[in-house]
């Protein structure tokens, strides 16, 4: 009885978490994808690029994050080792990618950090 409860939630609740990971990416990529065109169309500084992949990179990680969340409810239920097989190797993948997304930036946070500094220092020396 609580098994099929539990089967019959997981059942509905993983595809409206997929489904909020869905929206999270693809909202983020439609803001970038704006966001890059103004860039180019306006011809804007390289500091903005990387400010754009900075916020598109967070939407990423939350779709990412929810993702792996509907993964792990799934496995809950996984009838078979098989099946549990498949949604480790999905989930090792995701979390792979979201580690490289967060290493990402990161790393622009700290190259944003370095021009500011510089900039800032170039002021107070002029």
């Amino acid at each position: 009885m609580a098994e099929e409860l539990l089967r019959t939630l997981t059942e509905q609740v993983v595809p409206v978490i997929d489904l909020i990971a869905l929206i999270v990416i693809a909202y983020g990529t439609l803001e970038a994808f704006v966001r890059s065109v103004v860039l180019v169309l306006t011809r804007g500084a390289p500091a903005q690029g990387r400010e754009i992949w900075i916020g598109y990179s967070h939407w990423l990680v939350a779709g990412l994050t929810f993702q792996l969340a509907a993964d792990i409810i799934e496995t809950s239920t996984a009838p078979s080792w098989d099946e549990i097989g498949k949604l480790a190797a999905i989930a090792v993948i995701r979390t792979v990618l979201n580690y490289f997304l967060e290493h990402d930036q990161n790393e622009m946070r700290e190259l944003r950090d370095r021009d500011r500094e510089l900039r800032e220092q170039a002021e107070r020396e002029a």
